[in-house]
């Protein structure tokens, strides 16, 4: 399991970023997400407002299996559009629309979507808890690229295909290889909703992997975190590590690195958890 100093050292080379950036990836479909509201203006101020961040190469409909559950629960939900184009931009839209929410709020961030959550909710005190899936937690001056760790399947070759082609700069455009996506990313997943998936992926910018990481907002605010066991992208020794650094609640589950779409009544159960307490 790596140690939170080799997580804050590893040194990076050229070949493993490459690779390494696909580990940012999460689960990809290609509808627009809404804000949604619960039927009940009794439950809207009982309980607080949900906010789903997605990751890298996705949007925010790889949450709508959730967002139909915790609707049913009474809960007011909303998953945030994640621009993919870099972390401190990404963050900053995220506390523009946290701004704009009346009452307390659980975030919750799924893999690069963690990083997002991490940088946006600092300092806040309208967020009461965090929550991760299979996500990065970045200490401050960490890019999650180098957070992945050797074990994981995105040090395999031909995984990344870049836009425009050549050596990536801040603005190049990043696409997980089809067939990749569906071997190790959507490994859990009937090998159809896979390939749908691969084919639906938004980019994210190799800036967006790169820029370090601010205060992290784990260091005041509880935090949950689930770990995938069978995730291919982000290892689950390394989740674990992440996890135990930001003192979070851990909890385990049989998935990959997709758990919104492969077990979402776990994953709802999980931030309805975080919500009561």
């Amino acid at each position: 399991m790596p140690t939170k100093s080799t997580l804050s050292s590893r040194p990076a080379r050229v070949g493993a970023v490459v690779v390494t950036v696909a580990a940012l990836l999460s689960g990809a479909t290609t509808l627009s997400a809404s804000a949604a509201s619960p039927s009940s203006a009794g439950h809207a101020t009982a309980k607080p407002t949900v906010v789903l961040v997605h990751g890298a190469w996705a949007d925010s409909s790889s949450w709508n299996a959730v967002v139909r559950r915790l609707i049913h629960d009474g809960y007011p939900v909303t998953a945030f559009a994640t621009p993919l184009q870099s972390l401190s931009g990404d963050s900053s839209a995220l506390r523009d629309l946290l701004a704009s929410i009346p009452g307390p709020v659980v975030l919750v961030g799924h893999s690069y979507g963690g990083a997002v959550i991490t940088d946006a909710a600092a300092g806040s005190t309208q967020v009461k808890a965090l929550v991760y899936l299979d996500a990065f937690a970045p200490a401050e001056g960490e890019p999650v690229i180098a957070l992945a760790g050797p074990d994981s399947a995105l040090n395999l070759p031909g995984v990344l295909n870049p836009v425009p082609l050549g050596a990536p700069t801040p603005t190049t455009e990043l696409f997980v290889a089809q067939q990749a996506f569906v071997k190790f990313f959507a490994n859990d997943l009937p090998r159809r909703r896979g390939q749908v998936l691969a084919a639906t992926q938004r980019p994210v910018t190799y800036g967006a992997l790169t820029e370090p990481s601010t205060a992290p907002a784990w260091k005041t605010i509880p935090t949950w975190f689930e770990i995938g066991t069978i995730d291919k992208v982000i290892p689950p020794a390394v989740q674990r590590s992440m996890a135990t650094r930001a003192g979070a609640h851990i909890s385990t589950v049989r998935s990959g690195h997709l758990p919104m779409v492969s077990v979402p009544n776990t994953v709802t159960s999980l931030i309805e958890r975080a919500a009561r307490s």
